[in-house]
């Protein structure tokens, strides 16, 4: 896969802003990806040095529109940790 096929999009919460002033971020990411092609993309795109990553499956939510239910889709998250020498992301800078 590619990189940017491997990262789809930051997650910006608060907790995931609290997580970025100790350099862990947090990104939803292709469900078929692993650990080690999520830090080789993570690198590749923003030029860091990434230490460890945790990866969580999250489950679809029931939800209802009027007569009309189903699931959302199901998606996986990536908590990136950066080694202490390694520069902050530039996208997450603006958001703090």
């Amino acid at each position: 896969m590619i990189s940017h096929d491997i990262i789809i999009r930051p997650i910006i919460t608060e907790k995931s802003m609290i997580g970025a002033t100790e350099k862990k971020y947090t990104f939803e990411v292709a469900k078929t990806a692993g650990k080690i092609e999520i830090a080789r993309a993570v690198e590749e795109v923003f030029k860091v040095k990434v230490a460890k990553v945790n990866t969580v499956n999250v489950r679809g939510k029931y939800r209802r529109q009027g007569r009309s239910e189903g699931y959302t889709k199901s998606w996986k998250k990536a908590i990136v940790t950066l080694t202490a020498d390694s520069k902050n992301i530039e996208f997450f800078e603006g958001m703090m």
